[in-house]
């Protein structure tokens, strides 16, 4: 039999198993809701769960708004074991012994990774060179330049230590490898170390407070799912908001740009990004940015 699609607009916080690559995810929450268009919010490697924002629909146009944000995970690291990948993927590499690393140890470690700092990407990283991913040149047992990239680790909180398994909170910027993190702990304590399991908490404004499995969309009621979908604005409520009144709308939902006059006194700034919003309704429109003189529409929200 055929699978129908139809146009679903919104966001889905998807708490994804451990086993399940981020696509296949998508794409069995795809099928549950019949939604046309859809796509994920931050890739979770298949051995890792939590937190996976899906957009579906014209929501599929707004989700940069949030991939730049922090994200917050819990990491489980095996001290004295590294492997190929620095997760439990990979064959191991070398073992030593870790029994000397006391707690002190872990919480100067932790403490010391705190702040802005230069990290170099995982060889298996979905990151590109030369139009082929890191992990492809990885596989093939080709050595690629990865250049260390800017990030800045917020906060490193100890869940959890008994030797030789050390359990963390992480709260991190954006590109930020907790696999890679979890090699340089474990090189730091003089023993080595790989991530055993990672589970996301939070990412930007979402919370695993929110989210739902795939076996619990699966047991409910098409008019239950849909009621679990949070509204397109919500992924740009980080922005800073403009109302506009009816024919100024108008013009805007239309492509064209508004003269800063025909917005009002509230916005100006030169470059600045608007979640933009219909006054007479409070209806979500989309985003645009002031430049030259003019709000100028940056994505639109296509009616159904």
């Amino acid at each position: 039999m055929k699978r129908t699609w139809r146009r679903v607009d919104g966001v889905l916080l998807l708490d994804k198993p451990v086993g399940m690559s981020s696509n296949a995810a998508l794409q069995k929450a795809r099928r549950l809701f019949q939604a046309e268009k859809g796509g994920h919010m931050g890739t979770l490697d298949p051995f890792a769960s939590g937190l996976l924002p899906l957009c579906f629909g014209e929501a599929t146009k707004f989700s940069r708004f949030v991939l730049d944000a922090d994200k917050i995970y819990r990491a489980t690291l095996r001290l004295g074991v590294t492997t190929t990948t620095g997760d439990p993927e990979g064959e191991i590499v070398e073992m030593r012994e870790a029994a000397h690393v006391g707690l002190a140890a872990v919480e100067k470690a932790l403490a010391d990774f705190h702040g802005a700092q230069q990290q170099v990407p995982p060889r298996h990283a979905a990151l590109k060179y030369q139009g082929r991913a890191y992990y492809e040149y990885a596989r093939a047992g080709i050595d690629i330049p990865r250049e260390a990239r800017a990030i800045e680790i917020h906060a490193l909180r100890l869940i959890d230590f008994a030797s030789p398994v050390l359990v963390f909170e992480a709260q991190v910027s954006k590109g930020t490898y907790i696999r890679t993190l979890a090699e340089d702990l474990g090189a730091a304590l003089g023993c080595g170390a790989h991530l055993t399991a990672l589970r996301r908490l939070q990412s930007g404004p979402f919370s695993m407070a929110a989210a739902f499995s795939l076996e619990a969309l699966e047991a409910e009621s098409e008019s239950e799912r849909m009621r679990h979908l949070l509204p397109t604005e919500t992924l740009v409520q980080a922005l800073l908001r403009v109302e506009l009144a009816p024919a100024a709308a108008s013009r805007f939902s239309q492509g064209q740009r508004l003269a800063l006059r025909d917005v009002g006194d509230d916005v100006g700034t030169d470059q600045a990004l608007y979640a933009v919003y219909a006054e007479s309704d409070a209806r979500f429109l989309g985003v645009a940015k002031i430049r030259d003189g003019a709000l100028r529409p940056l994505r639109l929200i296509i009616s159904s």
